[in-house]
């Protein structure tokens, strides 16, 4: 089997070092596979996304040795076809419009007939449910919520290969955890008409990635991914989520981190194999 993978940053900010490991991970990974190394520019939060970061991103993964194919895919100009993949789930009655804000749930949540500490799952705090049963006939712009249970009951055997160092293995996801640690999860979100779920099953798809390599923040979003794929007849890639490179109090980075920008190393005199050192590669 080929082996395709890719690095799929936000232009939201620059790349920290967190970044620069898990991009030289997949690059390194397909080289030695003798593969593909993609890149892919998940823009589809308008509103946070600049061209300025953009312009850097490429930049920086230059000046780190990286080369991709020059057809560079980005999200944005993906639109449409997220938004088939929501009429055909909203067909098969999966899907259903929400109105609550985070306050609504996490009012609904503390309720003290709730009697216990509210789920954490992937996307932050469970959803209780609260408009499942709306009616609606026709599918609106705005949040919408796939519906766990009813997809549960459409698929069977959740499970994927990992190769990375703390999961190894073949997972198999529980449908039980799935109704209870992850519940009805956002799939489309309001002035995005999209998701990152939703978005990255379908880009993954499109690209025939063959391997995903991401940080392990993202292992628990897999049971989405997967179950994602099995709804829309997609293939499931090998996953391989690695660990995170963090700061000097354990804290994993992120953007707001300047101070372990790439683009400030890079300022101080540092070259790429320094960077590698730095990140343990």
């Amino acid at each position: 089997m080929a082996f395709v993978t890719r690095f799929a940053p936000s232009p939201t900010g620059p790349l920290h070092l967190g970044h620069a490991y898990s991009a030289l991970l997949a690059f390194d990974m397909a080289q030695a596979a003798g593969g593909t190394f993609l890149l892919r520019i998940e823009d589809i939060d308008q509103s946070r996304c600049r061209p300025t970061w953009e312009a850097q991103i490429y930049d920086d993964l230059h000046w780190l040795g990286l080369n991709w194919p020059t057809l560079v895919m980005r999200q944005s100009d993906r639109l449409p076809i997220y938004s088939a993949a929501l009429d055909r789930l909203w067909s098969q009655g999966l899907l259903y419009p929400c109105t609550c804000t985070r306050r609504d749930i996490e009012t609904a949540m503390s309720a003290p007939q709730e009697g216990a500490a509210p789920v954490l799952g992937p996307d932050g705090m469970v959803y209780p449910g609260t408009c499942c049963h709306v009616p609606q006939t026709t599918r609106q712009d705005g949040v919408l919520r796939l519906n766990m249970a009813a997809a549960l009951a459409k698929v069977s055997n959740l499970n994927f290969l990992e190769t990375g160092p703390r999961h190894a293995g073949r997972i198999d996801l529980s449908t039980a955890m799935a109704l209870v640690g992850i519940g009805d999860f956002v799939i489309a979100r309001r002035d995005m008409g999209t998701s990152y779920h939703l978005s990255v099953v379908l880009d993954d798809s499109a690209q025939d990635i063959t391997h995903v390599v991401r940080g392990e923040d993202l292992f628990d979003a897999t049971a989405i991914h997967v179950l994602l794929q099995q709804l829309l007849g997609l293939p499931t890639p090998v996953y391989h989520h690695h660990a995170l490179i963090r700061d000097d109090q354990g804290k994993r980075l992120a953007k707001r981190d300047d101070a372990r920008a790439l683009s400030k190393y890079r300022a101080d005199g540092a070259s790429p194999a320094d960077i590698r050192t730095m990140v343990g590669l």
